[in-house]
């Protein structure tokens, strides 16, 4: 599998950038008409978004261009590694990087950053590595150990550290040297998550980054990164960044909520970027009903039962 990726990686990297890009989007997008499972999840998720029903074409038309950004996105991931610094710094040119470092520096521990898969955070990443900002991010090793040696690699190359999900040691270390730490927050639904409210509707979301930055001193900035029109450079924005007191239950809920409010702030007014197609919401209203009674008793404090 990794051969196979390398060679895709070289031929894309050895085209007209636009030709790569159109046919990968075409197929993603020929993906979401293909496979019924995806294209109802991803139905669902925006419907949720745009505060319509699944079977709305505005949802469908949405999730086909999503669809079309994530086969750009797998292109540009491919170029990444022979990207010239030149190049790099290009893509991210007008950020007002000084208010993060800002931010950074009136951390007591280090800076969590909370975002979803929109835009490029990788291409971000190394439009910003000439500053030399200790970054780290967690990944899934997992599924595919050797693809995620190979992408560590290339995150590597432009001073991106990459933690597998699993050592929390190295997590929590990170973190307790002051650096930065950025946390994809838009895995999906899961029961054993913190209950917030998403658009329309009550979610979960995961539980680590109010967590680890309870434990550790730490803020949490939510950021969003976006495609800009020209479609080659993106912008870059971000909250207010979020203090978390402590690991009592109402405080992670009540800062679970602000990431949540931001992530909805951040993908609301381009939902055609975003591109996470797994279930976001629970299917069964039922379970909706429990989450909003479970983050009613996280905010009053209450042991709230673990679901079964």
């Amino acid at each position: 599998m990794v051969a196979g990726y390398k060679a895709f990686a070289w031929v894309i990297s050895h085209l007209p950038p636009a030709i790569p890009k159109v046919v990968l989007a075409r197929g993603a997008q020929l993906s979401y008409l293909l496979w019924p499972t995806k294209r109802r999840w991803s139905n669902a998720n925006f419907g949720h978004v745009l505060g319509l029903a699944p079977n709305n074409p505005r949802v469908w038309r949405t999730a086909l261009h999503a669809y079309a950004a994530y086969g750009r996105y797998v292109v540009e991931l491919a170029r990444l590694p022979r990207l010239a610094r030149e190049h790099a710094d290009e893509l991210v040119a007008g950020a007002d990087l000084d208010r993060v470092h800002e931010i950074w520096e009136a951390s007591k521990g280090g800076l969590i950053f909370s975002l979803g898969h929109v835009g490029n955070a990788e291409a971000v990443a190394a439009g910003v590595a000439s500053r030399g900002w200790p970054i780290n991010v967690v990944a899934d090793d997992s599924s595919f150990p050797g693809l995620f040696e190979e992408f560590s690699r290339t995150r590597e190359q432009w001073g991106v550290h990459v933690i597998p999900w699993r050592n929390l040691r190295e997590i929590y270390t990170v973190l307790r040297r002051r650096e930065m730490l950025a946390l994809l927050i838009d895995w999906g639904y899961r029961e054993d998550g913190v209950p917030v409210k998403l658009f329309d509707a009550w979610t979960t979301l995961p539980a680590g980054p109010a967590s680890l930055a309870a434990k550790t001193g730490s803020r949490i900035l939510p950021i969003t990164i976006l495609r800009n029109p020209d479609g080659r450079t993106f912008s870059i924005a971000w909250a207010d960044p979020i203090e978390v007191a402590s690991t009592d239950p109402a405080e992670l809920q009540r800062a679970t909520q602000l990431m949540a409010d931001a992530f909805a702030a951040a993908i609301g007014p381009a939902p055609e970027q975003w591109y996470s197609f797994k279930p976001m919401w629970p299917a069964d209203p039922a379970e909706g009903e429990a989450l909003a009674r479970r983050a009613a008793a996280m905010l009053a404090n209450e042991r709230a039962p673990r679901p079964a």
